[in-house]
């Protein structure tokens, strides 16, 4: 496998820190860009790891940095904004792509891969629509020639670190009563650790050849499933009541007003969409990825029962 050097916009995050510890244990050089250093400290030690401060919408800062890499791998993507007209979806999904692929063509970096989401470009809501329009620009390049791309389409991902379970993990703790905007919204949880094998073994091909890879974990769920087996893990009595949409719809306009938005009408609109794979990416990468009810009680506490998959849930293999 021929040893590459990777710049990596979001590689401070969730998923970014998991990658940048795999793709180093490859061998890759690594640039993790930010744009404040000290958010990026805690990959300093990791071998092969350079963090580099960068301006990344100022197209001559990026540039810059990017010149020299083989690859550009961009995880930058938000949940909510702090308006509600979408500009600020706009801003990180659509125009920082356009900006990274104006900046490889100018440094000549021949690869690109785009982090994505189930169900790109469909439904109402920014988030979903303005990831479409991401792929778009993505797909035009590599058929066109510019950049040989990879898109991966994650549905959520979990992982001891992740923002999805512990934030639920949270409001059981704090809240009697938790209720829930489409609880029958279903999920194909993917570990964190199967997403960035995937990405070591799509870097460790020559070409990424414009390829879409849909990721799903070996389990799916409603909303409401999961959240009642995370509350049983977690050895607490607390009621999980599933809202009507009109309710469920209220309660995303109602949170759009609070600090920090734990949920949002962009969000509720979201979840009208399944996150479940139609695809099975990781069949193709050669990759059996975890189910969230056999890996996830490994760390969440409680009472670490790993029995009992519901029966509704099917599983992949």
């Amino acid at each position: 496998m021929s040893k590459k050097q990777i710049f990596i916009l979001g590689g401070s995050g969730f998923v970014g820190s998991h990658l940048v510890r795999r793709l180093s244990a490859d061998g890759h050089q690594l640039t993790v860009a930010t744009r404040y250093a000290p958010a990026a400290r805690h990959l300093s030690i990791v071998p092969g790891v350079r963090i580099q401060q960068c301006r990344p919408y100022d197209l001559e800062s990026l540039t810059a940095a990017v010149e020299g890499h083989d690859l550009v791998i961009n995880l930058v993507g938000i949940l909510n904004e702090r308006g509600f007209n979408g500009k600020g979806f706009r801003r990180a999904h659509v125009e920082l792509v356009e900006k990274i692929m104006i900046a490889c063509e100018a440094a000549r970096v021949p690869q690109m891969i785009q982090m994505s989401s189930i169900n790109a470009g469909e439904g109402r809501s920014h988030y979903l629509v303005t990831r479409g329009q991401a792929e778009e620009m993505v797909r035009h390049a590599n058929a066109s020639g510019l950049l040989d791309t990879a898109i991966f389409r994650p549905s959520t991902i979990f992982g001891p670190d992740d923002s999805f379970l512990n934030r639920f993990a949270t409001l059981l703790k704090i809240s009697p009563v938790l209720p829930l905007a489409r609880p029958n919204a279903r999920f194909a949880p993917v570990y964190v650790g199967d997403v960035v094998e995937a990405f070591a073994r799509v870097i460790a091909a020559k070409e990424l050849g414009g390829e879409i890879y849909e990721l799903c974990g070996r389990e799916v769920w409603s909303l409401k499933e999961l959240v009642i087996w995370l509350r049983n893990q977690l050895g607490l009595k607390r009621a999980v009541v599933g809202l009507p949409d009109a309710l469920g719809k209220l309660q995303g306009m109602a949170f759009n007003l609070v600090p920090g938005k734990p949920f949002s009408s962009d969000n509720f609109k979201s979840l009208l969409l399944d996150s479940v794979c139609a695809d099975n990416g990781f069949l193709r990468l050669d990759i059996q990825p975890w189910g969230m009810g056999e890996l996830a009680p490994t760390w969440l506490g409680g009472n670490g029962s790993k029995d009992k998959l519901h029966p509704s849930r099917s599983r992949r293999d």
